[in-house]
């Protein structure tokens, strides 16, 4: 699963976070994150719907400035549209399900 192939480019995710992402043939994506640091996302929309769940660790997951605390065993689904951010701690470990292209890979000689 951690191949380089598939890693995630630091310009698609949060500083401190190793990640890898998967393509469907419908244009959704699978990624799988481990947060190496505590840190944050910043606010941001995406105009296809996000699920995810926590594998291990904690995600303070924050809509309409109201904060939710998830931990792992937890999933959420964000609807397209929504305004959302988010804090992590280091050790958390998740896995989303976007219903479009959310994340570019590291550049690699394929």
């Amino acid at each position: 699963m951690k191949n380089q192939k598939n890693a995630i480019a630091s310009s698609s995710q949060s500083r401190g976070i190793e990640g890898y992402v998967y393509d469907g043939v419908d244009g959704g994506q699978m990624a799988f994150w481990e947060c190496r640091i505590d840190g944050k996302s910043d606010e941001h929309v995406h105009n296809f719907d996000e699920y995810f769940v926590i594998v291990q660790g904690e995600y303070t997951l924050i809509l309409n400035n109201q904060r939710r605390l998830l931990k792992a065993g937890d999933e959420f689904l964000i609807p397209t549209g929504t305004k959302h951010a988010g804090e992590f701690t280091a050790g958390t470990r998740t896995i989303h399900a976007f219903g479009g292209r959310r994340a570019e890979r590291v550049a690699t000689d394929r």
